[in-house]
């Protein structure tokens, strides 16, 4: 399926990459909340795995989001969610 030339499995990866960095988590970090593999995630977000609903659900829930938020369409011409900036691990004082 299509969505603004976006097939599903980019579109969840798109929208996973994009609330991931907006909470400020790091692959690994949200992979071990959700108990997931990061790799995993990272996969989902390349949209290089076809994902259960019930490991979107986890994603969700840890995101602090609702589940329809993995399938909003980016405006036309949106640019790539940013990666998270370098250094964006806590430092102990």
């Amino acid at each position: 399926m299509r969505l603004h030339g976006m097939r599903a499995r980019a579109l969840v990866g798109w929208n996973l990459r994009r609330l991931r960095v907006g909470k400020g988590l790091s692959q690994e970090a949200l992979g071990l909340i959700a108990e997931c593999e990061p790799s995993y995630i990272g996969r989902i977000e390349r949209g290089r795995e076809n994902t259960t609903i019930e490991t979107l659900e986890a994603l969700a829930d840890v995101l602090g989001t609702h589940l329809s938020e993995f399938f909003v369409v980016p405006e036309p011409g949106a640019a790539k969610p940013a990666s998270l900036r370098p250094g964006r691990k806590a430092k102990d004082s």
